[in-house]
């Protein structure tokens, strides 16, 4: 967003000039840097995960959940990682404890 910002006071200052070169630096930005859906731009080449999808400027792919734990000790909760894209079954007084899943179901 700085860069942007940066570019578009850089084409105020050099459009009294020579708007032909105030176009040429937004074209040189927008070449080497997307937007996504959350508004966020990203470096061409780069690769980024939002919303459970592993993305490049070019595509988006569905990261990985294997599966849904269903049956495990009750006293403990399954939480969905969203930044990891997967479930977590914890014990529901401490967190830093794993549980063991019996039964899962794949998506």
């Amino acid at each position: 967003k700085k860069y942007l910002a940066l570019a578009l006071l850089l084409c105020t200052l050099l459009s009294l000039t020579n708007s032909e070169n105030c176009a040429r630096i937004i074209s040189i930005y927008l070449s080497t840097h997307r937007k996504d859906d959350n508004n966020n731009w990203h470096a061409v080449g780069s690769r980024w995960r939002a919303n459970c999808w592993d993305c490049t400027c070019t595509r988006c792919c569905r990261a990985l959940v294997c599966a849904t734990p269903q049956w495990f000790p009750d006293d403990c909760v399954s939480v969905f990682d969203p930044e990891a894209c997967e479930y977590v079954v914890h014990k529901k007084d401490d967190p830093t404890i794993r549980c063991p899943v019996f039964s899962a179901v794949l998506k």
